[in-house]
C-alpha cells in the first residue's frame, strides 16, 4: 500500500499527536498521572452548572430537542447563533458585524486547518506562499497543519530579562522580516505556550504592516478576549476588515463540543465556509446550542469575569510560587504569566534537552510539553529552543504540588550530572 504526499505527511508523527496520543494513553496505562502537560480547562462548577441549565432548557423543548439532534446546519454554522454572536461584539466593541461575518467550525484546530491553507501553501499562478509568525514560541498545533512544506517562516523574540525570575518576549520589529511570499501574519493571544499577552501598540503594529501589504492578521483568541478572558494584565480586543479573529467555546469550560468560531469580512468568511463544507459537511450543534443563551443575555461576561479569569490567575499565582520555592539556586526563569493556563519555563544552559526533560518526566508520571516543537518556522542553532517546557497548572493544587516537586527533582539532576 503506497501512502499519497498528503497521507505520507498526515500520516506521520508530530508534536501534536504526541501530545494528545500521551493523554490518552495516560487515562489508561497511569491513573495517577500528572497531567501539567495538555490544554484541557480547569473543572469550574460554577460554569459547569450554567452549561447544565441551558443544555436541560433546550432538552425540555422538543423543536430545540429536533433542531440539536436531527437537523444539519450549513457549513457557516447555526445562523441564531451567528446572529448573536455578532450582535454582541457589536454592542460591546463597536464592531460593524452582522451573522454574514461570522462562522462557526468544529473545534478552532479544524478551523485553522483550513484558514492557513487558504493563505499559504502553492499559489494558482504558480508562486508559494507562507505563514509567517511575528512571535515565536507559537501553538504547537499550528505545526503541522500545512499541506506542504516550509510553509511557516518565523522571527525570533526579543527576550526582556525582569525582577524575581520572570522574563516576557516581545515582537522583535528589527528582525521581522517579511518578503513577497508571505501570505498571513497569525499570532495567538494570549499566546499558547507561553502565556504571554502581546501589547495593544504590539498588534497595532502588525495590523499596519499586514495591511500595508495587502495579507491579513490571523489573531487566534482561544483564551480571549473577549472570551474566556484568561488574561491577567490589561488587553484590548481587535478586529477590522483585515482581521481574522478565531475564537472559542473550549477554554470556557466546554472542549469537548468542538466550537470554533472565525470572524472576518463577508468575503473570507464566504471561502471558509466553501471549504468547510468539502471538509466537514456541517458543524455541529451541542456548542451553539449551549452557548447562543449567554452571549443574548450578556451572562458570558459575568461568567469570564467573576469565575473564569480568578480562578486561572490565582492558580497561576500559586504555581509561580510553588515553582519559585522548588527550584531556588537553579538558572530558571519563568515567562510572565499574563494570560491561558500554562506556566512557560526556561532553563537556561540546561544540560539535556527539553525532550529528553519530557521523558524523564513521563516516566516520574508527570506530564508536561517540551518546548522545542514550538519554535517551528525557525532555523534549528537557537540553544533557547531546547531549555524550555511548558507546564498547565489547571489541575487541582495538591497534583500541581507533588508535579512541581517531581519536576524539580529531574532538572536539579541533569544541572548536577
Amino acid at each position: 500500500m503506497k501512502l499519497s504526499a498528503f497521507g505520507e505527511k498526515f500520516a506521520r508523527d508530530s508534536g501534536i499527536v504526541e501530545l494528545m496520543d500521551d493523554l490518552g494513553s495516560a487515562l489508561i496505562e497511569n491513573p495517577d498521572m500528572i497531567m501539567m502537560g495538555g490544554g484541557n480547562p480547569g473543572r469550574l462548577p460554577e460554569a459547569e452548572a450554567v452549561f447544565q441549565q441551558r443544555l436541560e432548557a433546550v432538552m425540555g423543548d422538543p423543536q430545540k430537542r429536533h433542531r440539536l439532534f436531527g437537523r444539519y446546519q450549513s457549513p457557516k454554522g447555526d445562523h441564531e447563533f451567528r446572529s448573536e454572536m455578532a450582535a454582541f461584539l457589536k454592542k460591546q466593541f463597536g464592531w460593524n458585524l452582522t451573522a454574514s461575518n461570522v462562522a462557526i467550525s468544529n473545534g478552532s484546530q479544524s478551523a485553522f486547518f483550513i484558514l492557513l491553507n487558504m493563505f499559504a501553501g502553492e499559489m494558482p499562478d504558480g508562486g508559494r506562499q507562507s505563514i509567517h509568525l511575528p512571535l515565536t514560541p507559537e501553538y504547537l498545533g499550528y505545526a503541522d497543519s500545512g499541506l506542504s512544506e516550509d510553509f511557516f517562516t518565523a522571527t525570533r523574540p526579543e527576550i526582556e530579562l525582569l525582577d524575581h525570575k520572570l522574563f516576557k518576549y516581545h515582537v522583535d520589529f528589527s528582525r521581522l522580516a517579511l518578503d513577497e511570499q508571505t501570505g498571513a501574519l497569525c499570532v495567538s493571544r494570549p499566546t499558547n505556550p507561553t502565556g504571554n499577552v502581546l501589547t495593544n501598540e504590539e498588534i497595532a503594529h502588525l495590523d499596519e504592516i499586514a495591511r500595508e501589504r495587502d495579507i491579513p492578521l490571523i489573531l487566534d483568541g482561544a483564551y480571549g478576549p473577549p472570551f474566556p478572558n484568561i488574561l491577567f494584565t490589561e488587553a484590548s480586543p481587535h478586529w477590522n476588515e483585515n482581521t481574522i479573529l478565531v475564537l472559542s467555546l473550549s477554554k470556557l469550560g466546554l472542549p469537548g463540543v468542538r466550537t470554533g468560531i472565525i470572524v472576518a469580512r463577508e468575503a473570507i468568511i464566504h471561502a471558509f465556509a466553501n471549504a468547510n463544507g468539502i471538509a466537514n459537511l456541517a458543524c455541529g450543534n451541542i456548542g451553539p446550542a449551549i452557548a447562543t443563551g449567554l452571549f443574548r443575555s450578556g451572562e458570558i461576561q459575568s461568567l469570564t469575569r467573576d469565575c473564569v479569569t480568578p480562578f486561572y490567575h490565582e492558580r497561576a499565582q500559586n504555581t509561580v510560587e510553588g515553582f519559585r520555592q522548588a527550584l531556588g539556586g537553579l538558572p530558571y526563569r519563568i515567562h510572565k504569566p499574563e494570560g491561558a493556563f500554562f506556566l512557560w519555563m526556561w532553563f537556561e544552559g540546561l544540560p539535556i534537552t527539553s525532550q529528553e526533560l519530557y521523558q524523564r518526566l513521563k516516566k516520574r508520571g508527570v506530564l508536561i510539553v517540551p518546548g522545542h516543537h514550538c519554535f517551528f518556522g525557525l532555523d534549528n542553532d537557537w540553544p533557547h529552543r531546547h531549555e524550555c517546557i511548558r507546564v498547565s497548572y489547571v489541575q487541582d493544587p495538591d497534583s500541581v504540588q507533588r508535579g512541581i516537586a517531581i519536576i524539580a527533582e529531574e532538572v536539579r539532576k541533569a544541572y548536577s550530572r
